[in-house]
């Protein structure tokens, strides 16, 4: 019998994966969901909200979960798809070795993750095209959407983050994140009481300099020194005034002398002028 503490846990997740599933249009009647699993806690929890909404859902939709067997030396194969078969979900695994590429191509020191990322993408979004997903859905919280901001203003110089729903560039695809409005913290908790076989990544967890730790250690410690400061943040992604910025992109800066004119009242002839009443 799971605990009212539990139960109070799986209302909140559900609740703000419910939410960001409203606000930002992520799931309609018949689509086919593909839920990604890495097996780490993120993406368990991800489909296990995606299927407690599936079941209450008003509009019916399909999840099917993959996972990309990368080949890591020692990655125990038989976890997730034994998970899955005792869960009852529609599962497919596809193997593909990027372990082998990342480790060929990445120098050592170097940070893995862009490439691996750009490798499962691709396999990802080929198994999507063949298999009929309409739907790819990530396990990305919101955390790691506040991480991936600092990394592209502080690495990248772009004020950019990981938006909930994505069109892919070639337009095939769509990828949503039902967990953009989850902390962390939640997810965590809700893995350890479900007790997930979490499965840990040999590539991103033998990282332990990579750029996003730093990241996150900084925002860990702005939080204990300030709670709720990632929070702001997120929202302030959700509230963007794109005038107050300095990209020519977002804004004509060049026309708001033409905008002024136009706004700006008629200018009042010598002859106008003398039909003012005076004071």
């Amino acid at each position: 019998m799971p605990s009212n503490n539990f139960k109070k846990l799986q209302a909140e997740l559900r609740g703000l994966v419910g939410k960001a599933i409203a606000d930002y249009s992520m799931i309609g009647a018949g689509d086919r969901v593909m839920a990604c699993l890495s097996g780490g806690k993120d993406s368990y929890t991800m489909l296990d909200m995606l299927l407690s909404l599936k079941r209450s859902a008003p509009v019916d939709f399909e999840v099917i979960a993959v996972n990309l067997d990368q080949k890591q030396p020692g990655f125990p194969a038989d976890v997730l798809p034994r998970y899955l078969t005792e869960l009852g979900v529609p599962h497919h695994i596809i193997e593909q070795n990027t372990y082998s590429v990342v480790k060929r191509v990445i120098p050592d020191g170097k940070t893995m993750c862009g490439l691996c990322s750009r490798l499962r993408r691709g396999a990802l979004y080929r198994f999507a095209a063949q298999h009929g997903a309409t739907k790819i859905a990530l396990g990305h919280h919101r955390d790691d959407i506040v991480e991936t901001l600092f990394l592209n203003m502080f690495f990248g110089g772009r004020l950019k983050a990981m938006p909930p729903k994505l069109l892919s560039e070639d337009r095939r695809h769509i990828v949503i994140r039902p967990l953009a409005y989850v902390p962390e913290r939640l997810i965590a908790r809700y893995a350890a009481a479900r007790e997930f076989p979490i499965i840990p990544c040999a590539l991103c967890g033998s990282q332990p300099n990579q750029q996003r730790l730093v990241i996150k250690n900084m925002l860990g410690e702005w939080e204990r020194q300030f709670p709720g400061r990632v929070e702001a943040i997120f929202s302030s992604i959700r509230h963007v005034a794109g005038s107050q910025l300095a990209d020519p992109a977002l804004l004509d800066f060049a026309g708001l002398e033409r905008l002024r004119r136009e706004a700006a009242p008629p200018a009042i002839t010598p002859c106008e002028a003398d039909l003012e009443p005076s004071v």
